[in-house]
């Protein structure tokens, strides 16, 4: 069962937070980054991507990198301040899209959890970007960004959680993205019962931060083995994690852009398409159901649907994005393994169809595949079988923010 815990939460102070509260270090280049943190010292982007403070030649992975992560974060802390709350407390953390909200409960969660598959898995991690994070939370000791989990929904949490909203918050502010967050610390009462509902959950699942998450088992397994007197009560025996109901969820798509035709023409391609899918002319840039996809060749979109029954295919082929890798990318445009090759790229749902648009104007791109998204349910049941998703699978929003609530160990 998961255990799901109270931490010493480590939090800026109200009239600060807005200025310190950042985008995930993974959804934003270093080019990027140091662009949001112009002009703001308290930004989180500068202990999460520390060389926006360096020379831009510097290697990422350096170990000036780290040591200025380390300097960053403790000049933070001091300055914004972060404060460390004295007794261990759960929190509520709310963020607000447009009309969409989503509310989730912001716990320490196990590591053994995590190695003994109670927290699963859906995605394959890179060694490299575990060796980045791994670093990074080993020096700077904390959980500075939480892992995106889900759970099957469960009325009584939904109840306490709702009955914990009706005082006001620790903070509330709205982000420069216009998506707004707000944070409630629960009571020791609350903290506890929501633990002991969690115990009767069997399993959580990861939405978003897979690198996250093993980085963090593999800190704790080192801390362990540095640690002659380990008990397994230790903090570094846990992580930080956002835990939401799934039905709440919010995955948009992950769109598709080939940057040449394999050496086909127009026509020459779109007789291969036609050979496995039913193609016609589309009002919309978008599919308006799963199972269909639209591709924009030339400046014109197009609807195409399988000719062929996926209804019998596992819980992997049966994806829109295995069927385009399995029918078009693959065995027509000549993209064998879309995490490596350098002939395609993915553009998130958020950006919209109008990025596509735009990179075939530019001729960055000859055609664009424009998804529906990937359902929680989907992604759930290939967690449950032990499968691995297709990259690039699920764009999830509203992204949660990096140093609203920190775990030190």
């Amino acid at each position: 069962m998961a255990k799901v815990i109270p931490f010493n939460g480590l939090i800026p102070s109200p009239d600060k937070v807005s200025k310190v509260a950042a985008v995930p270090y993974d959804v934003v280049n270093s080019e990027e980054a140091a662009k949001l943190a112009e002009g703001n010292p308290l930004s989180f982007l500068r202990v999460s991507k520390p060389e926006i403070e360096l020379d831009k030649g510097l290697d990422h992975y350096d170990d000036k990198v780290y040591i200025k992560a380390v300097e960053n974060f403790r000049r933070l802390c001091k300055t914004a301040p972060l404060l460390l709350d004295k007794q261990k407390h759960l929190y509520i953390y709310s963020l607000k899209m447009g009309e969409h909200v989503q509310t989730g409960i912001v716990a320490a969660v196990s590591v053994e959890d995590y190695d003994g598959n109670i927290i699963k898995k859906h995605e394959k991690t890179r060694k490299d970007k575990e060796d980045d994070r791994t670093k990074h939370i080993y020096l700077t000791r904390s959980h500075s960004g939480p892992v995106f989990l889900t759970y099957k929904d469960v009325a009584n949490i939904d109840g306490i959680v709702t009955s914990a909203m009706t005082v006001g918050p620790l903070f509330n502010f709205t982000a420069s993205d216009g998506i707004s967050h707000k944070l409630w610390r629960l009571s020791d009462e609350q903290s506890g019962k929501l633990s002991e509902l969690f115990d009767k959950i069997p399993f959580l699942y990861i939405a978003d931060g897979h690198h996250r998450a093993a980085s963090a088992a593999r800190v704790g397994a080192r801390c362990k083995n540095e640690n002659p007197n380990h008990t397994g009560k230790e903090d570094y025996n846990y992580f930080l994690a956002v835990i939401f109901p799934s039905s709440q969820l919010r995955i948009l798509p992950y769109n598709r852009v080939a940057k040449d035709l394999n050496g086909l023409s127009s026509d020459e391609f779109m007789k291969k398409v036609s050979a496995k899918f039913a193609v016609s002319p589309s009002k919309s840039p978008s599919p308006d159901k799963q199972g269909e996809f639209c591709m924009l060749l030339e400046g014109n979109w197009y609807n195409l649907k399988p000719l062929f029954d996926t209804s019998k295919f596992n819980v992997i082929d049966c994806l829109d994005v295995s069927v385009l890798q399995n029918y078009i990318l693959n065995p027509i445009l000549g993209i064998e393994d879309p995490r490596t090759s350098k002939r395609i790229d993915f553009v998130g749902g958020i950006r919209g169809t109008g990025e596509l648009e735009k990179l075939l104007k530019e001729d960055k791109a000859k055609v664009a595949f424009s998804m529906y998204p990937t359902t929680v349910k989907q992604m759930m049941d290939i967690a449950d079988a032990g499968e691995i998703m297709p990259p690039k699978s699920t764009w999830f929003e509203p992204k949660l923010r990096d140093g609203l609530v920190c775990h030190n160990f």
